[in-house]
């Protein structure tokens, strides 16, 4: 399907790739994975064409169709989301104007029936509704301008175009990052039974293990080939570092032989000829290079927050609207000091409003809310960046946040959250909004209030630093109430879960797992596909 054989390519002075190759056969789900900066996204441009390689060649079947995600989406014009759904070009849309004004019984209808059908236009329409329906949009929204909707909902428009044309190489990048929960189960279920193959960059451990069964990592400037999914990855990794170190250390010990014989008999006459022919054999040897330690998390002891009271907080018979939408009408929720909370639900259910109306940020229309007298609020969102100071360096930001934590902490710290070498020296105001929020992530670790209030955290974070995210909020000893789709980061922290739906605060006293066991929320009809 995809075969890549002696590729390098450098950029901007540093190697990517050197000499490396890569073969995708047909129906093999793949994830491409390694650090940010890696080369994974540079990868994906170069088997598409768009960027070329220094060296070597990108080899695709030549009756293989390729379909790609990109992370953004275009401007979609006057398109309506089911004509981007079914990829609808102008000779659709002349076809089938012909259809709605001609007579049944004319020479044009007939002709326009007959390519209509050419077209694969009678299985477009109710595959493309049954997929969108999967993805989250409701029939009413089938037929709305693409343009109404947000930057996030047009991707699904999009990615749901690419499941109905059902290339043979379908390529994504971080397919996941505009899906609620229940959308990103239902993707992940229909991509268990795609037939064709899948070349994917995710930072989304769970959906990773669920859908791929091989794993290329960009490391070392080569692509390295791992059976398996992403849990399997990780444990043949340490054993290729364990298993590459021991033959490292065992021609050292062999080296230091040699050379030993060849010191000691070097004025040695009648052993001159052995000196020699270890001499070249020392020589001849290609030496071992000391692999690189598989970067690991840094465990670092973060403060605790100070003790709060039993009820942290609570909300008592709150009303919510927005306009003629009635969010919650007599919500009572109550917060008690220790509890970790998910809130899942689909998108638009209130999930990201009932946060802000515990943290304040929102007030409800009717109803009271109680803030017990030691409760300390925190509330993190994607777009929080208000509480950093503009003309602060990275380091002194984070410094200044944790009383007195010395450097080579806060450097660890940030490194942990993708803040390399020279980023930590940057000034605040010409950070990216990632990086903000990044940052912003880290104050609230090194002075965490006794309340957590997390709206998607880990966003713009690669999987080494979720997984650094976990252990940290793993010893947080406050009270934790957070939003996700990564079913990872879940199922690793959530003691309750939430679920909010239709105005109504349904509680499980369970983490994930449970919650999917007692409600039964992804039966076998959800994922009718």
């Amino acid at each position: 399907m995809l075969t890549i054989k002696k590729m390098t390519k450098a950029l901007g002075g540093r190697i990517l790739f050197e000499n490396s190759e890569m073969t995708i056969n047909w129906g093999e789900r793949v994830a491409l994975v390694g650090p940010n900066g890696a080369g994974k996204s540079t990868l994906f441009k170069i088997v598409l064409k768009e960027e070329d390689a220094d060296q070597g060649t990108v080899d695709l079947d030549e009756y293989g169709m390729v379909g790609y995600l990109a992370q953004e989406a275009g401007d979609p014009g006057d398109a309506s989301i089911m004509e981007i759904a079914m990829g609808i070009t102008a000779e659709h849309r002349e076809v089938l104007e012909t259809m709605r004004t001609m007579a049944e019984d004319s020479e044009e209808f007939g002709k326009s029936q007959d390519r209509w059908e050419e077209l694969n236009g009678y299985q477009l329409e109710p595959k493309a509704k049954k997929i969108l329906s999967g993805l989250g949009y409701s029939q009413e929204d089938f037929d709305r301008p693409a343009n109404m909707f947000s930057g996030g909902w047009i991707m699904r428009a999009h990615l749901a175009r690419l499941l109905v044309e059902e290339p043979d190489l379908l390529m994504l990048d971080e397919p996941t990052n505009h899906l609620d929960l229940n959308s990103l189960m239902w993707f992940q279920k229909y991509l268990q039974q795609y037939p064709g193959a899948l070349l994917i960059i995710s930072h989304d451990r769970s959906f990773m293990d669920g859908v791929v069964e091989k794993v290329y990592e960009i490391d070392e400037q080569k692509f390295i080939n791992y059976t398996g999914n992403y849990t399997k990855y990780l444990q043949l990794k340490d054993e290729r570092y364990d298993q590459q170190m021991k033959a490292f250390q065992n021609q050292k010990k062999e080296i230091a032989r040699i050379q030993e014989f060849i010191d000691k008999f070097r004025s040695v006459g009648s052993k001159a000829s052995q000196v020699q022919s270890r001499v070249k054999m020392i020589e001849k040897m290609e030496r071992l290079a000391k692999p690189r330690k598989p970067r690991k998390l840094f465990h670092f002891h973060f403060p605790q927050p100070p003790r709060s009271t039993q009820r942290v907080i609570s909300l008592e018979n709150v009303d919510k609207s927005y306009g003629d939408n009635l969010l919650y009408k007599n919500l009572d929720v109550h917060i008690e000091r220790g509890d970790r909370i998910v809130l899942v639900g689909p998108n638009g259910s209130g999930k990201s409003t009932l946060m802000k109306m515990i943290a304040g940020i929102e007030k409800g229309d009717a109803g009271r809310r109680n803030v017990g007298t030691t409760t300390k609020i925190g509330y993190f969102s994607q777009h929080r960046a208000m509480t950093l100071n503009e003309n602060n360096s990275v380091l002194e930001e984070v410094i200044e946040a944790g009383g007195g934590m010395r450097e080579n902490e806060a450097r660890a710290i940030l490194g942990s959250f993708l803040f390399k070498k020279d980023d930590v020296s940057k000034r605040v105001k010409i950070l990216s909004g990632g990086e903000k929020s990044r940052l912003s992530l880290v104050k609230f670790l090194v002075d965490p209030p006794n309340l957590l209030l997390m709206d998607e955290p880990t966003t713009h974070l690669d999987l080494t630093s979720i997984e650094a995210l976990v252990s940290a909020l793993k010893q947080y000893e406050g009270t934790l109430v957070f939003i996700s789709h990564d079913v990872h980061f879940i199922r690793s922290l959530a003691e309750h879960t939430w679920h909010i739906s239709d105005g109504e605060v349904k509680k499980y006293s369970g983490g994930y797992d449970y919650y999917l066991q007692k409600s039964g929320a992804f039966g076998e009809d959800f994922f009718d596909i």
